[in-house]
């Protein structure tokens, strides 16, 4: 069972504050989710190929081709903001605490 001192810690580490309440529900949801893992490794796997899909799948991709840019002036047209020739957006701060 997942207690609610490890809800707790992975709360914390996704920044989120939950009440007791939550803590207790997310406790036991998360016990159910490793439970229904637990069962997945009773089965028998031996000659079960490995896959990401369950259907076989196959990309379809286009060939890259060299064309010609758009323009740049029409690029920059809607630009909300722009200078020199590029996109001005909002300075990204990241706070470290």
């Amino acid at each position: 069972m997942i207690t609610k001192k490890e809800v707790e810690h992975i709360a914390q580490l996704a920044e989120l504050k939950l009440t007791d309440e939550e803590m207790n529900k997310f406790s036991e949801q998360l016990s159910d989710v490793i439970s229904s893992f637990e069962k997945l490794d009773e089965l028998d796997t031996e000659n079960v190929e490995p896959t990401a899909y369950t259907v076989p799948m196959k990309n379809i991709l286009r060939k890259d081709e060299v064309k010609d840019s758009m323009d740049r002036k029409k690029v920059l047209a809607n630009a909300p903001d722009k200078k020199d020739g590029h996109f001005r957006v909002p300075e990204i701060t990241i706070d470290e605490n």
